[in-house]
């Protein structure tokens, strides 16, 4: 007989929702979460359907970028205020942000990291770990609607995209009506493109995609280096998240705010 004792088993079995022997404060991070993506849900929501006060100067709020059919001086294809584009439902209210706004926002939907957590905050699936669920069964990514998470490698496609128009704006900004221009609101879309380069550039798709599906990455030097590239902006994926979530939604507050009159865009050159 062995002298060694059989590693202790600890088997976690599914209670009532909510029933757990925890003593720390697990319920502290999921509601966070529940309460930062809520609030930006509702937040960029109400501003898609507003239709307006999303140009101001030299900016574009990058809910609304690139404005493909539009009235501001940034649309591609100019329509008067109140039409819509001839393609799109007349019994739906149109805006602008209609029409580019899906792209990061099913790339968010389906990232690995979000994914996670809303499926603990909303779903409560499982809220945390040796934490009982509101269910009994689970019959995991195969079926709808969480068959659409396979989805992310294509989003992150068109996120680049997306990304390169603000890249665009973001250096626009810096130039209005022939001269040389530094606002406040030429900073924060700045920040803003950073971040969110940050966030899409350390997608685990697109760490995948660099270096991931090879393997020897020692034999493609180059490959290598921006594999291990990606793999330090990986490492922080959730803080590039939630910190180009926030950029998004104050990028955007800020030049509403300025269109609005509220807040004058104040100019350091």
């Amino acid at each position: 007989m062995s002298s060694k004792s059989a590693a202790p088993q600890i088997i976690w079995q599914n209670g009532r929702f909510g029933q757990t022997s925890r003593r720390d404060n697990w319920w502290l991070e999921p509601l966070l979460v529940f309460l930062g993506l809520g609030a930006f849900l509702v937040y960029a929501n109400w501003a898609a359907f507003q239709g307006n006060h999303y140009t101001f100067g030299p900016y574009i709020s990058p809910f609304y970028s690139p404005e493909l059919w539009g009235p501001s001086e940034h649309a591609w294809v100019h329509i008067e205020p109140g039409t819509k584009p001839w393609f799109f439902p007349s019994f739906i209210p149109f805006s602008p942000a209609f029409l580019i706004l899906w792209i990061p926002g099913l790339f968010r939907l389906t990232c690995y990291y979000y994914r996670g957590a809303y499926y603990k905050s909303f779903w409560a699936d499982p809220v945390a770990c040796a934490v009982g669920e509101p269910r009994t069964s689970y019959l995991g990514e195969k079926f709808l609607p969480l068959v659409a998470q396979n989805f992310h490698r294509y989003f992150l496609r068109l996120s680049y995209i997306v990304w390169f128009f603000l890249l665009v704006d973001a250096i626009e900004s810096f130039w209005y009506q022939g001269h040389f221009y530094l606002g406040v609101g030429s900073i924060i879309l700045s920040v803003n493109v950073v971040l969110i380069a940050g966030y899409v550039f350390g997608c685990h798709a697109f760490r995948h995609l660099v270096g991931g599906s090879i393997d020897q990455p020692s034999r493609y030097p180059v490959r290598h280096k921006l594999y291990n590239c990606v793999s330090c902006l990986n490492s922080r994926h959730k803080k590039f998240a939630w910190a180009s979530l926030c950029s998004v939604g104050l990028s955007d507050v800020y030049v509403r705010l300025c269109s609005m009159g509220i807040l004058h865009d104040w100019r350091l050159f």
